[in-house]
C-alpha cells in the first residue's frame, strides 16, 4: 500500500478527472493523486470533494449517452494524497 508523501504541495479541496470540469487539473493528475475513502484505498475515483465529504466512483464499464463513465456519489471522509514517484532505473 502506498503511503502519503510529505510534500508541501497543498491538494485542492475538489478535483475531477474529467477535462470538461472546472475542477480538472492536468498537472496534479499527471503527478498521481491517491484517494483514501473511509480508510480504504480507491482506484476508480472520478471526482472528490474533501469539505463536502464525497467521492464519485465509476460503476463498472458502463457509459452514459455522452460516452462518459457512469458514476455513483458516495459520502464519507475523503483523504487525498500525492503518490510517490515511481523509482526508475
Amino acid at each position: 500500500m502506498t503511503e502519503p508523501t510529505a510534500e508541501p504541495t497543498a491538494l485542492p479541496d475538489r478535483l475531477s478527472s474529467d477535462p470538461s470540469s472546472p475542477f480538472y487539473n492536468e498537472e496534479l493528475l499527471s503527478r498521481g493523486i491517491g484517494i483514501r475513502f473511509k480508510g480504504v484505498e480507491k482506484t476508480n475515483v472520478e471526482e472528490y470533494c474533501v469539505s463536502e465529504g464525497w467521492v464519485r466512483v465509476s460503476v463498472g464499464k458502463a457509459k452514459d449517452r455522452a460516452g462518459n463513465p457512469m458514476t455513483v456519489k458516495l459520502k464519507g471522509p475523503v483523504e487525498p494524497y500525492l503518490r510517490e514517484p515511481s523509482a526508475e532505473g
